[in-house]
């Protein structure tokens, strides 16, 4: 996959346009990502977070398919590990 060049949350939409250095883009239904894994309160919330302060995060863990185990790793607001 190329490299996550860019990335903006559209509130009208909700999803997040992401841009890649070749300059193709993806965007992703962050409702659909929401009813996929938010299964808690505060899977939500951390979800939410993400969106709203840390967008191009949000898709990196998204198209990694890495959020699950994200948010096992305890909903801490930016807790990205390797």
């Amino acid at each position: 996959m190329n490299k996550l060049f860019s990335c903006r949350y559209n509130m009208d939409t909700d999803r997040v346009e992401a841009r890649f250095a070749d300059g193709s883009a993806v965007a992703i239904d962050c409702s659909a990502i929401e009813d996929e894994y938010g299964n808690t309160p505060a899977q939500r919330a951390e979800l939410d977070w993400l969106l709203y302060n840390k967008p191009l995060e949000y898709a990196q863990i998204v198209l990694s398919g890495e959020m699950e185990r994200y948010l096992s790793l305890g909903c801490e607001h930016g807790r990205l590990e390797d």
